[in-house]
């Protein structure tokens, strides 16, 4: 029967070609600019990291002279170099990393190539298992390399396929910035989007090719960079320095959720802590986020993408009215032939199944034209001068949302039409013929 109503609706099709592609057409507009903006949004709205995302916390003290307090304002997005060693000493959770972007210039042994910068990211131990890094060659460095403050590295895939034609480069000495560092790992391709960890850089598309321990790093005084707030009346000019009144340093800790309100509490107590010392000098205020409350926080889904996806969804629903109206005078124009069948013995249901199939393939051509108008629009997005751009793309999560969304589509907009035709009355037609 399915095969019979689809050769009914072919046939209608060719009866009515300029109508038939008008309904297409709008379908395929409609389809076209929300999967665009629907990926973009997925994209930058999606968990980089769904095994744990429940169990990172970015943690947030405030170490800011009274001067400008308002209660219950935001604390300080990053640390002094004093309250994250400080915490990372106490160890209170099951991992903790303090972490700072930074910069580097690589120089290889080759005589073919020349020196080159390259982004870094100087941390603690913890940051491997805390952030799941996964290993090609060797081993991340310990706890003990960080207090030894040991002059290794761990490097990315790329750069060893730079440097070292992919081949196990543990062991090996890497020359940055005039300092021999030995390679104890090389990670395999791992950047997750967007840069949850560190959203004072770039959130996407941003390669961090050397990981080097924070004390290391500032032993050989490698500098960072991303954002710094130094404050105070005299902030100390070696803003790096153990007691320098300059938040910098990101701080993350991992724990089971149920123990969160338990850690907030300790940022409290030290706090407090802090305050009777004399260095604090605000009330304690603290934040304990998870990954996504950060970055929800951090809105790294820029306020123009939302609107955009707002008003695509928008578009799309316009188009199905427009769709419903023209399948609507489709059918009702038919209503001779309608009442025909029904007095031929076909009952409203099956009316109702014949038109719905005609709909459907409507919107099955309208979709599959829509996907590919989708991937020109992704296509015009990787062309704009943004750092997510390369991100654009359809996945198969997406193809089968788009697959969803035609099937969804269609059949909304032949749901009125076709209850409308099942309505005819067969006597009445048969009697105006």
């Amino acid at each position: 029967m399915f095969a019979y109503y689809a050769r009914l609706a072919v046939r209608s099709f060719r009866r009515n070609k300029v109508l038939t592609a008008l309904m297409v057409v709008a379908i395929a507009l409609g389809i076209g600019a929300s999967m665009t903006t629907l990926t973009v949004f997925h994209v930058l709205s999606g968990d980089p990291i769904p095994s744990k995302s429940d169990r990172l916390f970015y943690a947030q003290v405030d170490p800011r002279p009274r001067n400008g307090y308002v209660a219950g304002e935001e604390p300080e997005t990053q640390m002094t170099r004093f309250d994250a060693e400080a915490l990372l000493r106490g160890a209170h959770a099951e991992r903790q990393a303090m972490m700072s972007g930074g910069g580097l210039t690589i120089e290889p042994e080759s005589s073919s190539l020349k020196p080159f910068a390259v982004d870094t990211r100087w941390t603690s131990a913890d940051f491997f298992p805390m952030f799941e890094v996964p290993m090609q060659y060797g081993r991340p460095w310990t706890g003990t390399d960080d207090e030894g403050r040991a002059r290794v590295a761990v490097i990315s895939n790329a750069l060893n396929e730079k440097l070292f034609n992919g081949a196990d480069s543990v062991g090996r000495e890497l020359r940055v910035n005039g300092q021999a560092l030995r390679i104890v790992g090389v990670m395999k391709k791992w950047n997750p989007e967007p840069h949850f960890f560190d959203v004072t850089m770039e959130n996407f598309g941003r390669d961090e090719d050397i990981l080097v321990p924070f004390s290391t790093a500032l032993e050989l005084q490698f500098g960072s960079m991303g954002n710094m707030n130094c404050f105070g009346e005299n902030p100390n000019d070696d803003s790096q320095s153990l007691n320098a009144p300059c938040a910098w340093i990101q701080y993350w800790a991992e724990m089971d959720p149920s123990k969160a309100d338990d850690y907030r509490q300790y940022l409290v107590n030290y706090s407090n802590q802090q305050r009777e010392g004399g260095r604090f000098e605000r009330p304690a205020n603290v934040r304990l986020r998870n990954v996504m409350e950060w970055l929800d926080f951090n809105g790294a889904v820029p306020s123009d993408v939302r609107l955009q996806m707002w008003l695509a969804l928008g578009f799309l629903g316009v188009c199905l009215v427009n769709t419903v109206g023209l399948l609507l005078a489709k059918f009702l124009r038919r209503s001779g032939e309608i009442g025909v069948r029904r007095a031929l013995g076909a009952s409203r249901g099956q009316i109702f199944l014949q038109c719905l199939v005609e709909a459907g393939a409507v919107g099955v051509v309208g979709g599959v034209l829509g996907l590919g108008l989708a991937m020109l629009g992704l296509y015009a997005v990787r062309q704009q001068p943004v750092e997510y751009a390369a991100l654009a793309r359809l996945d198969g999560s997406m193809l089968l949302l788009a697959l969803g969304l035609t099937l969804l589509a269609s059949i909304a907009a032949g749901f009125l039409p076709a209850w409308r035709a099942m309505q005819v009355t067969p006597a009445i037609q048969l009697k105006s013929q």
